[in-house]
């Protein structure tokens, strides 16, 4: 990661011996539904480290040996990530946290590259039986740590922790080396406690995330952000307040651009309603016309943001098979039902297609649109892929794929299945051989590896590793922003696993499993460096790093949750300090 975020206020440079008191203004989280009722035995102000694999109960006193110092190893370019816990038996005010340079004998890393940002609770509950809907109070309900908000400072309350996840950006510029430096937390009243960084910084550099080869494809729900905000659907305002949630994506290296082509593809099964991008309208000579201006504001957004491999367009059969048109006649919206292969179907298609074929072709973003569908049967992908190599054969194709249809339609572009239902190797190395994208996405149907907001944070990390294991190009999954009502108080929604529909939260504020699925794709792109550079060599010393690194590379190309999920990840990450 490059790119530091220099506008949180919670960054503050140059400690003081006493801040100045202000009020701690912010939302105030929801009770816990089962509070922790054991006896708390520590007293007053207390800090330590804990552990990024970890998420603390808001209302437990943690079970750790306090600890005042953590060492962290990074390349010039990467993100590297720590978490402090803050206890207190009594009511604190103004807790704080103050960054300072990390120095090494010869050269700084500036404060401006580490931020310090508390984690908030919100409600969540737990797998369950995955997809499918959840009655009230059917399944257990508790608070989880996950949002990390962009606060100045916050108050606590007697018997209770409060966790600050600590980011450090490494610059590409750093000079290799051991650096060191303080972070101070305050609480007015109490003196500060002070705890230290050691950050060792390799020699070598993570390339910028707009050049990381992993296909990274969490799909936008762009309508989500104008709800929450309480903002006019595609007002330049809405556009304002998309930048920022969009910019945190692209520098995680996000590939693709998710876009609309009539109504709601998915039929509303999340809160909010995918709003057109693209206005489709009868004439009243029976022609048709379309206006792209919405598509194209929003494809344009996404590119200067540096989001630009591909555009994927849903869908030619969204999930009710309805569509939707202004009819110029009647000044009316007409909603008509147009199975795949029917005579609607066909008449409604056809001509979309060409004109939509022509206008991206005077764009210029004709080579990396993709009309894209979502588990869709073999018989529906037979009608609609027979349709698009008659009328638009330009276009790519891309399809999450639940019914093994690769294997029918091998021209795919971006094909990306289910996490158990990996291609055997020959389908593999077609693909790869052809350029064509193959990535593995999971959902709500997908105990492991998968990012709720129960989930082990550690599983974030791992879904890089095992796409790496198994010979994926990336990883998809729904939704990077499809927010339930309130997702800051309650991450829960009626039909799927809390946290299912949404991996970072409103006004651009990050979270525990978006910061820990970045760190995945970063060791993923190291390991891909590495690789390349041990096969370059090709001497006997070489080799045995490559069989050595392809050895661990095994373990993590299952589907089922190993006990020791922690400690592969850990070990595994030695391969970078060899």
């Amino acid at each position: 990661m490059k790119k530091v975020i220099l506008f949180l206020s919670v960054l503050i440079i140059g400690c003081a011996p006493k801040m100045a008191e202000k009020e701690c203004n912010t939302f105030a989280e929801n009770a816990d539904p089962h509070p922790d009722t054991a006896v708390w035995r520590s007293t007053g102000f207390n800090v330590s480290f804990g552990s990024v694999n970890t998420r603390y109960a808001k209302y437990k006193e943690p079970d750790i040996a306090i600890t005042k110092s953590q060492k962290l190893y990074a390349w010039k370019g990467e993100r590297v990530s720590a978490q402090i816990l803050v206890w207190t038996s009594t009511p604190l005010s103004q807790i704080e946290c103050c960054v300072q340079e990390l120095k090494s004998p010869v050269a700084v890393i500036p404060a401006e590259a580490v931020q310090a940002r508390f984690v908030r609770y919100t409600l969540t509950d737990v797998f369950g039986g995955g997809c499918g809907w959840r009655k009230a109070g059917e399944l257990p309900v508790s608070l989880t740590g996950d949002m990390l908000d962009n606060i100045e400072c916050i108050d606590m309350e007697a018997k209770s922790l409060r966790p600050v996840w600590i980011s450090i950006d490494v610059p590409d510029s750093a000079t290799a080396g051991v650096y060191k430096g303080d972070i101070k937390v305050y609480a007015r009243g109490k003196r500060p406690e002070t705890l230290t960084v050691e950050l060792e910084v390799a020699p070598k550099t993570l390339p910028p995330a707009s050049q990381w080869r992993y296909h990274l494809d969490l799909w936008q729900h762009p309508s989500a952000v104008a709800r929450i905000q309480n903002l006019k659907v595609w007002s330049d305002e809405h556009f304002d307040a998309l930048r920022p949630v969009m910019k945190m994506l692209a520098d995680a290296g996000q590939k693709v651009i998710t876009a609309t082509l009539n109504k709601d593809p998915w039929n509303h099964q999340c809160y909010d309603a995918y709003e057109d991008m693209i206005r489709w309208t009868k004439n009243e000579d029976g022609s048709w016309s379309y206006d792209y201006a919405v598509f194209d504001k929003w494809v344009n957004l996404m590119l200067n943001l540096g989001i630009k491999n591909m555009i994927n367009c849903y869908s030619m059969a969204p999930w009710n098979n309805e569509l939707h048109y202004k009819d110029a006649k009647s000044g009316e919206m007409i909603t008509v039902k147009a199975d795949p292969g029917t005579k609607d179907f066909i008449e409604m298609w056809s001509p979309f297609l060409k004109d939509f074929v022509k206008h991206l072709r005077e764009n210029k973003w004709l080579e990396i649109t993709n009309i894209a569908m979502d588990e869709r049967s073999p018989k529906v992908m037979d009608e609609i892929l027979g349709l698009l190599k008659k009328v638009a054969p330009e276009l790519g194709v891309a399809l999450a794929d639940n019914h093994q249809s690769y294997k029918r339609y091998a021209y795919i572009r971006d094909l990306c299945v289910e996490v158990s239902s990996v291609p055997d190797s020959a389908d593999m190395a077609y693909r790869k051989a052809n350029g064509l994208n193959t990535t593995y996405y999971v959902c709500c149907a997908h105990r492991f590896p998968n990012m709720f907001t129960f989930s082990d944070p550690a599983e974030a990390v791992y879904a890089a590793w095992c796409a790496k294991a198994n010979g994926f190009d990336g990883f998809l999954r729904w939704a990077y922003n499809s927010w339930v009502e309130n997702p800051v108080m309650d991450s829960r929604f009626i039909s799927w696993p809390s946290g299912d529909t949404f991996i970072v939260y409103p006004e651009a504020r990050s979270s525990i499993r978006f910061e820990r699925l970045i760190e995945g794709i970063q060791d993923v792109e190291k390991l891909s460096q590495l690789i390349a550079e041990l096969e370059q060599q090709k001497t006997p010393e070489a080799k045995t790093k490559l069989k050595s690194i392809f050895a661990t590379l095994e373990q993590f190309k299952t589907s089922v949750k190993p006990d020791n999920i922690e400690s592969m990840l850990e070990q595994a990450k030695m391969i970078f300090r060899q």
